[in-house]
């Protein structure tokens, strides 16, 4: 005969094990065990550590129900269901559809809230706080991955996909919903109004002159669900139709059409893709070419037709002051010829504007030689 004692502290339990094989659950104190021929083990487990990750909690579940019901919270999740997992009252994980597990009895108290989830998607409100607000807590809560949190801001709304089906849109604020046996996924669009740069986009016109356009264009969306269900990405297909209306612009019009008409781009796109966008729930504000940039050898011809342009101008201007100041000259000989008094004027007005640049005047023969005879200058 063989006794063997063991002792089980108060914040443990022990497992006997008997030849591999499971007898009974040791409360608390000292236990004198016979082993004869046999071979007695056992196992002890700290209560503060609540859950009974061993071997034998299947077995334990399906042939000791008893045991478990006694020193055990068992937790068996369909696969419609998420268990809430609650220790002295706080919320510490989110447990997935089909778990199975044990958590000793004794010192923390573990409550398990069960909520099937086959029938909505949605976490309800009165659990949404508790979910979201996980940075104030001092424990981290597990499982938090099978929840997808959003939160939809004041200037927009949220596309709720299901399974790869919009289900419906979402209004600003918070929410939560589960991933478990469905995928979900939430879009966030901004209802505010929007700018797309079309940039970079090489288009030939139609007198074979390559240009470099870059577009921009303010739009929004008037009906979401209709954009989402009708179009994959909607902003993308926006800028395609940007690309083909700017191409339909240039690329039916020279190259001088378009310098003297700058504006007749902007018009031609916004009107070919309104037509495009009038059934996708999608509307264009407005649409502007920011710059068109020409080739290297393209700006250098027009310089120089610039350059030639402006010469004429100038040389035409210039022949008509000329023409316009002899015409002056002969209406003011008429005049003087017809008039001595205002050759006389003339003659002394033209005396004038001679003394003032020279800096010694001598006369000789008085003032009448001063108008009619020699005037020396020096």
């Amino acid at each position: 005969m063989k006794f063997k004692r063991v002792t089980v502290k108060k914040n443990e339990r022990g497992l006997l094990l008997r030849n591999g094989d499971f007898e009974r659950v040791l409360k608390p104190g000292r236990h004198w065990l016979f082993s004869g021929f046999d071979r007695l083990k056992v196992q002890t487990f700290a209560l503060e550590q609540t859950a009974f990750t061993h071997e034998l909690a299947d077995y334990l579940m399906a042939k000791e129900p008893e045991v478990v019901n006694q020193e055990f919270v068992r937790v068996d999740l369909s696969e419609t269901q998420v268990g809430l997992r609650y220790e002295n009252g706080l919320l510490v994980e989110i447990m997935a559809p089909s778990t199975r597990r044990l958590y000793w009895k004794g010192l923390v108290d573990v409550r398990v809230e069960v909520i099937d989830i086959s029938t909505s998607a949605e976490v309800p409100a009165a659990l949404l706080q508790r979910l979201t607000q996980t940075q104030l807590r001092q424990r981290p809560l597990a499982g938090l991955s099978g929840v997808l949190a959003v939160q939809v801001s004041e200037h927009g709304t949220g596309v709720l996909w299901i399974d790869g089906k919009v289900e419906r849109l979402l209004a600003p604020g918070n929410y939560a919903f589960w991933k478990f046996n469905r995928n979900v996924v939430v879009e966030l669009v901004d209802m505010r109004l929007q700018t797309l740069e079309v940039s970079g986009q090489e288009i030939l016109t139609r007198d074979k002159v390559a240009l470099r356009l870059n577009l921009a264009a303010n739009w929004r969306y008037i009906d979401v669900l209709k954009a989402f269900t009708q179009l994959q990405k909607p902003a993308e297909h926006l800028y395609r139709e940007l690309q083909f209306g700017l191409r339909a612009a240039v690329g039916t019009r020279t190259l001088d059409e378009l310098l003297e008409n700058k504006g007749v781009i902007d018009e031609v796109v916004t009107t070919w893709v309104k037509g495009k966008l009038a059934s996708y729930g999608l509307a264009l504000d407005g649409v502007g070419v920011k710059d068109i940039v020409l080739p290297g050898e393209m700006k250098t011809i027009l310089a120089q037709v610039v350059e030639a342009e402006k010469a004429a101008q100038a040389n035409v201007i210039r022949r008509r002051e000329e023409t316009a100041a002899s015409r002056s000259l002969l209406n003011t000989a008429k005049v003087m010829e017809d008039n001595p008094i205002a050759l006389r004027l003339k003659e002394l007005e033209t005396l004038e504007r001679v003394a003032e640049r020279i800096d010694k005047i001598s006369v000789f023969g008085g003032l009448d030689q001063v108008l009619n005879g020699l005037v020396k200058l020096r």
